[in-house]
Protein backbone atom coordinates (compact mmCIF):
# COMPACT_ATOMS: atom_id res chain seq x y z
CA UNK A 1 0.00 0.00 0.00
CA UNK A 2 1.36 3.52 -1.03
CA UNK A 3 1.50 6.24 1.83
CA UNK A 4 -0.17 8.58 1.23
CA UNK A 5 1.47 12.81 -0.01
CA UNK A 6 -0.50 15.05 2.01
CA UNK A 7 0.55 17.65 -1.85
CA UNK A 8 -1.39 14.47 -3.45
CA UNK A 9 -4.84 15.82 -1.79
CA UNK A 10 -3.68 19.16 -1.92
CA UNK A 11 -3.25 19.42 -5.28
CA UNK A 12 -6.29 17.73 -6.33
CA UNK A 13 -8.26 19.87 -4.20
CA UNK A 14 -6.77 23.05 -5.99
CA UNK A 15 -7.48 21.71 -9.19
CA UNK A 16 -11.01 21.07 -8.36
CA UNK A 17 -11.34 24.74 -6.70
CA UNK A 18 -9.47 26.42 -9.81
CA UNK A 19 -11.71 24.18 -12.17
CA UNK A 20 -14.75 25.36 -10.12
CA UNK A 21 -13.43 29.73 -10.92
CA UNK A 22 -16.05 31.91 -12.21
CA UNK A 23 -15.49 35.76 -12.98
CA UNK A 24 -17.39 38.09 -11.27
CA UNK A 25 -19.45 40.01 -14.12
CA UNK A 26 -19.24 43.27 -12.01
CA UNK A 27 -15.47 43.10 -10.56
CA UNK A 28 -13.95 41.33 -13.17
CA UNK A 29 -12.63 38.99 -10.56
CA UNK A 30 -12.11 35.20 -10.28
CA UNK A 31 -14.34 33.17 -7.18
CA UNK A 32 -14.95 29.82 -6.68
CA UNK A 33 -18.65 28.75 -7.31
CA UNK A 34 -20.66 27.74 -5.16
CA UNK A 35 -21.00 24.38 -6.66
CA UNK A 36 -17.14 24.16 -6.45
CA UNK A 37 -17.30 25.30 -2.83
CA UNK A 38 -20.02 22.79 -1.50
CA UNK A 39 -18.35 19.40 -3.02
CA UNK A 40 -14.36 20.83 -2.67
CA UNK A 41 -14.41 19.26 1.30
CA UNK A 42 -15.87 15.97 0.16
CA UNK A 43 -13.58 15.61 -3.01
CA UNK A 44 -10.34 16.17 0.03
CA UNK A 45 -11.55 13.67 1.73
CA UNK A 46 -12.45 11.37 -0.50
CA UNK A 47 -9.28 11.66 -2.38
CA UNK A 48 -7.81 10.44 0.89
CA UNK A 49 -9.26 7.40 0.55
CA UNK A 50 -8.80 7.05 -3.11
CA UNK A 51 -5.00 7.20 -2.34
CA UNK A 52 -4.38 4.97 0.33
CA UNK A 53 -6.25 1.91 -1.16
CA UNK A 54 -5.42 3.16 -5.27
CA UNK A 55 -2.38 5.53 -5.18
CA UNK A 56 -2.58 8.91 -6.42
CA UNK A 57 -4.77 8.07 -9.53
CA UNK A 58 -7.07 7.11 -7.14
CA UNK A 59 -7.11 10.30 -5.03
CA UNK A 60 -7.42 11.99 -8.60
CA UNK A 61 -11.04 9.69 -9.91
CA UNK A 62 -12.47 9.36 -5.93
CA UNK A 63 -12.10 12.95 -5.49
CA UNK A 64 -13.56 13.71 -8.93
CA UNK A 65 -16.40 11.54 -8.13
CA UNK A 66 -17.16 12.57 -4.13
CA UNK A 67 -16.54 16.28 -5.13
CA UNK A 68 -19.41 15.78 -7.28
CA UNK A 69 -21.43 14.08 -4.74
CA UNK A 70 -20.61 16.89 -2.07
CA UNK A 71 -21.92 19.26 -4.81
CA UNK A 72 -25.39 17.66 -4.37
CA UNK A 73 -27.39 17.31 -7.38
CA UNK A 74 -26.84 20.95 -8.87
CA UNK A 75 -23.21 20.17 -8.56
CA UNK A 76 -23.72 15.95 -9.69
CA UNK A 77 -26.01 17.28 -13.34
CA UNK A 78 -23.31 20.26 -13.29
CA UNK A 79 -20.17 17.75 -13.98
CA UNK A 80 -22.08 15.75 -16.52
CA UNK A 81 -23.32 18.86 -18.11
CA UNK A 82 -19.38 19.46 -18.98
CA UNK A 83 -18.68 16.05 -19.78
CA UNK A 84 -21.31 15.70 -22.74
CA UNK A 85 -20.57 19.33 -23.70
CA UNK A 86 -17.10 18.04 -24.40
CA UNK A 87 -17.82 14.75 -25.88
CA UNK A 88 -20.89 15.94 -28.38
CA UNK A 89 -18.60 19.11 -29.24
CA UNK A 90 -18.47 17.93 -32.73
CA UNK A 91 -21.38 16.24 -33.52
CA UNK A 92 -24.23 18.85 -34.46
CA UNK A 93 -25.56 17.28 -31.01
CA UNK A 94 -27.29 20.28 -29.09
CA UNK A 95 -26.77 20.32 -25.19
CA UNK A 96 -29.03 21.93 -23.23
CA UNK A 97 -29.52 22.82 -19.66
CA UNK A 98 -32.84 23.60 -17.48
CA UNK A 99 -32.65 24.15 -13.89
CA UNK A 100 -31.35 20.18 -12.87
CA UNK A 101 -32.17 18.71 -16.21
CA UNK A 102 -30.04 18.03 -18.99
CA UNK A 103 -31.24 18.01 -22.34
CA UNK A 104 -29.85 16.29 -25.46
CA UNK A 105 -31.28 17.69 -29.06
CA UNK A 106 -30.66 15.01 -31.82
CA UNK A 107 -31.97 16.57 -35.25
CA UNK A 108 -33.08 14.55 -37.56
CA UNK A 109 -29.71 15.49 -40.26
CA UNK A 110 -27.77 13.18 -37.14
CA UNK A 111 -29.89 10.50 -36.82
CA UNK A 112 -32.11 8.81 -39.38
CA UNK A 113 -32.75 8.94 -43.18
CA UNK A 114 -36.19 10.06 -44.02
CA UNK A 115 -39.01 8.03 -42.62
CA UNK A 116 -36.85 5.70 -40.92
CA UNK A 117 -35.86 4.62 -37.38
CA UNK A 118 -32.60 3.12 -38.17
CA UNK A 119 -29.66 4.93 -36.34
CA UNK A 120 -27.00 6.41 -38.85
CA UNK A 121 -23.88 6.68 -38.82
CA UNK A 122 -23.56 10.09 -37.44
CA UNK A 123 -26.42 8.95 -34.78
CA UNK A 124 -24.25 5.80 -33.55
CA UNK A 125 -20.63 7.78 -33.27
CA UNK A 126 -22.55 10.48 -31.42
CA UNK A 127 -24.53 7.96 -29.24
CA UNK A 128 -21.24 6.02 -28.15
CA UNK A 129 -20.27 9.03 -26.78
CA UNK A 130 -22.46 10.23 -25.09
CA UNK A 131 -23.40 7.04 -23.20
CA UNK A 132 -19.91 6.97 -21.84
CA UNK A 133 -20.39 9.94 -19.39
CA UNK A 134 -24.49 9.27 -19.14
CA UNK A 135 -23.45 5.02 -17.70
CA UNK A 136 -20.82 6.79 -15.65
CA UNK A 137 -23.27 9.05 -13.85
CA UNK A 138 -25.86 6.35 -13.38
CA UNK A 139 -28.30 8.38 -10.81
CA UNK A 140 -30.21 9.83 -12.99
CA UNK A 141 -33.63 8.80 -15.52
CA UNK A 142 -33.66 9.39 -19.05
CA UNK A 143 -36.63 9.83 -21.58
CA UNK A 144 -36.28 9.33 -24.83
CA UNK A 145 -38.58 11.27 -26.91
CA UNK A 146 -38.96 11.58 -30.65
CA UNK A 147 -40.62 14.21 -32.78
CA UNK A 148 -41.32 14.68 -36.26
CA UNK A 149 -43.05 17.82 -38.60
CA UNK A 150 -46.47 18.29 -39.37
CA UNK A 151 -46.24 16.67 -42.82
CA UNK A 152 -48.07 13.69 -43.44
CA UNK A 153 -50.96 12.09 -40.87
CA UNK A 154 -50.78 11.96 -37.31
CA UNK A 155 -51.11 7.69 -38.43
CA UNK A 156 -47.80 7.99 -39.72
CA UNK A 157 -46.02 10.44 -37.99
CA UNK A 158 -46.54 9.32 -34.24
CA UNK A 159 -45.65 5.79 -34.76
CA UNK A 160 -42.24 6.51 -36.70
CA UNK A 161 -41.80 9.06 -33.82
CA UNK A 162 -42.05 6.31 -31.15
CA UNK A 163 -40.06 4.15 -33.35
CA UNK A 164 -37.26 6.17 -33.62
CA UNK A 165 -36.97 7.47 -29.73
CA UNK A 166 -36.89 3.50 -29.10
CA UNK A 167 -34.22 2.54 -31.79
CA UNK A 168 -32.28 5.63 -29.51
CA UNK A 169 -32.98 3.93 -26.35
CA UNK A 170 -31.98 0.34 -27.27
CA UNK A 171 -28.41 1.66 -28.54
CA UNK A 172 -28.17 2.86 -25.22
CA UNK A 173 -28.46 0.53 -23.20
CA UNK A 174 -26.92 -1.78 -25.92
CA UNK A 175 -23.90 0.85 -24.51
CA UNK A 176 -24.43 -0.17 -20.83
CA UNK A 177 -27.17 2.06 -20.03
CA UNK A 178 -29.13 0.39 -17.96
CA UNK A 179 -33.39 -0.53 -19.04
CA UNK A 180 -34.53 0.75 -15.92
CA UNK A 181 -33.20 4.23 -16.27
CA UNK A 182 -34.67 4.48 -19.79
CA UNK A 183 -38.56 5.18 -21.27
CA UNK A 184 -39.77 6.46 -24.29
CA UNK A 185 -42.03 8.42 -25.44
CA UNK A 186 -43.41 9.77 -29.31
CA UNK A 187 -44.95 13.25 -29.84
CA UNK A 188 -45.09 12.74 -33.47
CA UNK A 189 -45.81 16.67 -34.62
CA UNK A 190 -47.56 18.01 -31.58
CA UNK A 191 -44.99 19.78 -29.74
CA UNK A 192 -42.81 21.94 -32.57
CA UNK A 193 -40.12 24.08 -31.79
CA UNK A 194 -40.39 26.27 -34.59
CA UNK A 195 -42.80 26.69 -37.49
CA UNK A 196 -44.04 24.24 -39.76
CA UNK A 197 -44.43 27.13 -43.26
CA UNK A 198 -40.55 26.52 -43.76
CA UNK A 199 -38.14 23.67 -44.70
CA UNK A 200 -36.14 25.60 -41.82
CA UNK A 201 -38.60 24.91 -39.25
CA UNK A 202 -39.84 21.86 -40.57
CA UNK A 203 -36.16 20.49 -39.79
CA UNK A 204 -35.68 21.68 -36.35
CA UNK A 205 -39.12 20.42 -35.37
CA UNK A 206 -37.98 16.38 -36.45
CA UNK A 207 -35.65 15.77 -33.94
CA UNK A 208 -35.11 13.29 -31.10
CA UNK A 209 -34.35 14.48 -27.34
CA UNK A 210 -32.65 12.86 -24.60
CA UNK A 211 -34.20 14.06 -21.42
CA UNK A 212 -31.54 13.31 -18.29
CA UNK A 213 -33.06 13.85 -14.65
CA UNK A 214 -31.92 13.22 -11.32
CA UNK A 215 -33.10 9.82 -10.02
CA UNK A 216 -35.73 11.40 -7.26
CA UNK A 217 -34.68 7.42 -5.32
CA UNK A 218 -31.63 8.95 -4.92
CA UNK A 219 -31.95 11.82 -4.49
CA UNK A 220 -34.07 11.35 -1.48
CA UNK A 221 -31.66 8.60 -0.19
CA UNK A 222 -29.16 11.55 -0.48
CA UNK A 223 -31.28 13.93 1.59
CA UNK A 224 -31.96 11.27 3.86
CA UNK A 225 -27.96 10.23 4.53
Amino acid sequence: MKMLKPLTVLATASALALAGCVTDPVTGQQRASKTAMYGLGGAAACGIIGALTHGGKGARNSALACGAIGAGVGGYMDYQEKQLRESLANTNVEVERNGNQIKLVMPESVTFATNSSTLNGNAIDALNKAAETLVKYHDTTLTVAGHTDNTGSDAINEPLSRRRAQSVADYLHQRGVAASRLSTVGYGSRQPVAGNDTWEGRAKNRRVEILINPDQNAVRAAQQG
